[in-house]
């Protein structure tokens, strides 16, 4: 498998395998914010975000997502999405993004990236734990209460 930058044309295939895995009941395996799941958001989003990367797999597509996005002072960036399709949890495709994020953050000089992890997912929180990031804060969502972590980008790579 092989990790790359996202491009707004990859738009339907990472449609597809979202679907895909939503169709196996799970999409969100550890808490990242839901994407707009159309061709059109998917666009949106990679072409909208500064740091977008996809880890795909030669037969099966696209097989993982990272998201993020610098704060307007650019000290800080804000992990939108980390996606992995359920078929390939548990195989260090989390961990690979997460750490091309990571790299990609500390090359431009952004000291810390942020996270928004739901209340109810404890996986999540163990998954940044396990990855160097702290908590912050909380804050109330419409979705319920929230735990912001952060983490040093180097310290993910």
């Amino acid at each position: 498998m092989d990790v790359r930058a996202a491009r707004p044309d990859d738009a339907e295939d990472l449609r597809t395998a979202v679907s895909r895995a939503r169709e196996e009941t799970v999409f969100d395996d550890i808490g990242a914010p839901l994407l707009d799941v159309s061709a059109a958001g998917v666009r949106e989003a990679a072409a909208e975000a500064e740091w977008s990367f996809l880890m795909e797999h030669a037969e099966e597509g696209p097989v993982g997502l990272a998201i993020a996005h610098p704060d307007p002072d650019e000290t800080e960036a804000e992990l939108l999405a980390l996606w992995v399709h359920p078929s390939r949890a548990g195989e260090g495709v989390a961990d690979e993004l997460l750490a091309r994020v990571g790299n990609a953050l500390a090359d431009r000089g952004v000291e810390t990236l942020r996270a928004t992890v739901p209340a109810d997912r404890p996986s999540a929180a163990e998954f940044f734990t396990a990855h160097g990031f702290a908590h912050r804060g909380t804050r109330r969502s419409p979705a319920g209460d929230e735990s912001i972590v952060v983490a040093d980008p180097h310290a993910l790579t």
